[in-house]
């Protein structure tokens, strides 16, 4: 049990509990549970496409996610990234390292993240929920393709017809339509 001398701090702490968030930011009607929270928020910098806003260090890889530009490319593959995090990781590809091993099924992952995320599947845990509509995710990526749902945002056109998509798969999928291949099987690999 959680013990304090100071009121304010227990009532600070029983905040967490109940999920009450009762301060809301004038810009983006985002919730925080105290003022302090509020204040690092309020001095926090806006996206110029989506108006989400974002610490400074932050703000920069976010928008190059919302604009689609990808500045950091792996000199193996060509391939390009929104973040040299997410380059780094996909490097661990070529070099074929796993090192993190799951304790029930023995899979192994590239990365910590890969990992739990996994972990979760054993375990049915949903840690990550949706601040629009209170649903619990057992993986971030399924969160965040909610968030796009409910933003309503579809960032990625077709140059063909001008239909809209959330993802860049599901762009690349409806692509194949107009060159007349199977819209089903994305990787050229797999064949129905």
């Amino acid at each position: 049990m959680w013990k304090t001398e100071r009121k304010y701090y227990l009532t600070e702490h029983e905040k967490i509990h109940t999920a009450e968030k009762p301060f809301k930011c004038s810009e983006c009607d985002k919730y925080f549970r105290n003022k302090a929270q509020l204040k690092i928020h309020m001095k926090s910098f806006k996206c110029s496409e989506c108006e989400k806003c974002f610490r400074k260090h932050e703000l920069k890889s976010h928008e190059w996610s919302c604009t689609g530009e990808k500045p950091f490319k792996c000199s193996e593959c060509n391939k390009c990234f929104h973040t040299k995090g997410n380059l780094k990781s996909h490097e661990s590809i070529h070099m074929g390292e796993k090192p993190f091993k799951c304790s029930e099924c023995d899979k192994y992952f590239r990365n910590k993240t890969q990992l739990t995320c996994h972990e979760n599947i054993h375990t049915g845990e949903k840690s990550f929920k949706c601040s629009e509509c209170d649903k619990w995710f057992t993986r971030k990526s399924s969160l965040i393709w909610r968030e796009k749902f409910h933003t309503g945002r579809k960032p990625f056109k077709c140059s063909e017809c001008d239909k809209l998509f959330y993802g860049k798969g599901q762009l690349k999928i409806h692509e194949r339509i107009h060159t007349g291949e199977d819209p089903r099987w994305l990787h050229p690999a797999r064949t129905p």
